[in-house]
């Protein structure tokens, strides 16, 4: 009796690290965000939510 391949799917959401254009703070932040994030030191928006994947407002560093 031979095994079946089970083929999982990859997610499509991943963690993203952003850099925030003001003050150069880097943050860690969800590609799907369902609220605002900000820069945790200067307040900056840096993401807002669009119901699906979320609108990066300033430079993609890299994918966590």
């Amino acid at each position: 009796m031979r095994k079946r391949e089970v083929l999982t799917p990859m997610p499509k959401t991943k963690f993203i690290k952003i850099e925030c254009p003001d003050c150069g703070n880097e943050q860690v932040t969800f590609s799907h965000a369902s609220i605002v994030v900000k820069c945790n030191i200067c307040g900056r928006e840096l993401v807002r939510p669009t119901g699906g994947k979320a609108k990066i407002l300033t430079e993609k560093i890299k994918e966590v």
